[in-house]
């Protein structure tokens, strides 16, 4: 491991922590400027998805590319489904710059100033294994998508060691189905060279990219959960090894 590269990681976190501390009180004004006529919190997630561009901005050396952004809803349910490779996944799918409410672990909630944007954001917690805490997820899910508010889920429910998308959990599939919305898949590469699994040594050269695919209408599976889960799956796997044999 050069030390560059330890030096240009330790930079990073540190930009990270003083930019998030600016950028948290801006947010604290924005939630408090807008909460009277934006009910759904609209302007402060786009606020935040610049404020996780951002890291990508600065940085010469990562590069992230989107395609198919004009499939995703400004405004009308939808359940955003995406593959999970790092922790940079985060950061890239901010970059789809379009207003969905995130399904996150309900620790990342307790993070200092990120965690409290989250909060300010209302994205919705859960506590993995925990029966209760999946049910109020899903409740939670269902009120913002009456809203016709999209949501946004990673269905392997954990980051994948290896790259290759795992097990997909019912959650997203089941919701798409009782509020008759569509699936939307989204396809990440890349982003396991940021922030790769328990490591916090950042690469120096990235290439991430996303692809919006087309929606996935939940009517044509009449009501089977699992069919519907493991035709998404597929989709997201053969779209993943196309993208990856483009690299």
């Amino acid at each position: 491991m050069g030390i560059i590269r330890i030096l240009l990681s330790i930079s990073f976190w540190i930009f990270l922590a003083l930019s998030s501390a600016a950028l948290f009180i801006g947010a604290l004004l924005l939630w408090a400027l807008t909460r009277p006529f934006d009910a759904n919190g609209r302007v402060l997630h786009l606020y935040s998805c610049f404020w996780a561009q951002l890291y990508f901005y600065v940085n010469p050396m990562w590069h992230l590319r989107v395609e198919g952004r004009e499939r995703l809803p400004w405004k009308g349910a939808a359940v955003l489904v995406a593959n999970h490779e790092s922790l940079g996944d985060i950061l890239v799918l901010f970059g789809l710059y379009r207003p969905f409410k995130w399904v996150s672990k309900a620790e990342n909630f307790k993070l200092p100033l990120i965690g409290w944007n989250m909060r300010l954001n209302r994205y919705v917690p859960i506590i993995r294994g925990d029966r209760a805490s999946v049910i109020q997820m899903l409740a939670e899910c269902e009120h913002w998508l009456s809203r016709g508010v999209p949501i946004l889920m990673f269905p392997e429910g954990t980051r994948s060691h290896d790259g290759n998308v795992k097990a997909f959990k019912d959650g997203a599939f089941t919701l798409a189905i009782q509020q008759r919305c569509p699936i939307i898949p989204v396809v990440l590469t890349g982003t396991a060279r940021t922030m790769p699994k328990h490591g916090l040594i950042i690469q120096q050269a990235v290439h991430a990219r996303v692809r919006v695919l087309e929606p996935i209408d939940p009517a044509g599976f009449a009501g089977d959960v699992h069919a519907l889960r493991d035709h998404v799956r597929q989709v997201i796997v053969s779209e993943k090894a196309r993208m990856d044999a483009e690299r």
